[in-house]
């Protein structure tokens, strides 16, 4: 059984002609499931950049990318949407629908695996709101909620479906410490009990010590990589 990310000579360049600028060099790394990873480095690193190749939201240009036994470079648009849906994003920016409550808006978590019981769908969106201690603000919408609650739901609706894979992008920058520790607790605890792979985006130094390992990146280069 191979590894959940399996990355291989990636290289990754944006704009075209004498205006393309290499953000992505030479990248190998394997991530083993049910792990914890964080990926460090100042802006302008490329960390955002490779998340954002790992989870089948940009191109592959060079180089490999296994996803879930699936290699990216060459996938369909269907297979991308396909493994798309087995991944739980988390961004920096909430993206939350104003329209909808909190519960809603986890509910849509759900919608992208088709039709289910719609029950046990509220349930399981209560549920996962409820671990966030967010129980009394399931009806709220989120021009009532706090920035920090409004990030709690999004990581609420990343996590309803049971992802393989959780790919954050400083998931805990708009969350108080405590918050912060109940998110990344909970990302660990789903490591251990469902074989759920993290890989999140950070600077907070708060959440260092709870990561199973450390890729450093400098100028799009992997300059340190260090098991917890």
């Amino acid at each position: 059984m191979t590894e959940p990310v399996e990355i291989h000579g990636l290289n990754h360049f944006f704009g075209s002609g004498e205006a393309r600028k290499q953000a992505i060099f030479d990248i190998n790394v394997s991530i083993a499931k049910g792990s914890l990873t964080i990926l460090m480095g100042p802006s302008g690193s490329g960390k955002t950049t490779l998340l954002t190749l790992i989870g089948a939201l940009r191109e592959i240009q060079e180089g490999n990318v296994r996803l879930l036994d699936h290699e990216l470079n060459g996938a369909t648009e269907a297979e991308l949407v396909g493994l798309r849906r087995r991944l739980g994003f988390i961004f920096q920016a909430h993206n939350l629908h104003e329209s909808l409550t909190a519960t809603q808006n986890v509910l849509m978590g759900l919608e992208v695996h088709g039709k289910g019981n719609a029950v046990k769908q509220r349930q399981a969106s209560h549920h996962m709101l409820d671990l966030l201690g967010l129980a009394d603000r399931r009806d709220y919408f989120p021009g009532n909620l706090s920035g920090g609650q409004k990030q709690r739901v999004a990581v609420a609706r990343a996590l309803v479906s049971n992802p393989e894979i959780v790919l954050a992008d400083e998931p805990t920058a708009a969350l108080d410490k405590e918050s912060g520790h109940t998110v990344v607790e909970m990302l660990k605890s789903l490591g251990k009990t469902r074989g759920t792979t993290t890989v999140m985006v950070t600077h907070d130094p708060r959440i260092l010590e709870m990561a199973d390992r450390i890729i450093t990146l400098e100028d799009g280069r992997v300059v340190k990589d260090v098991n917890n």
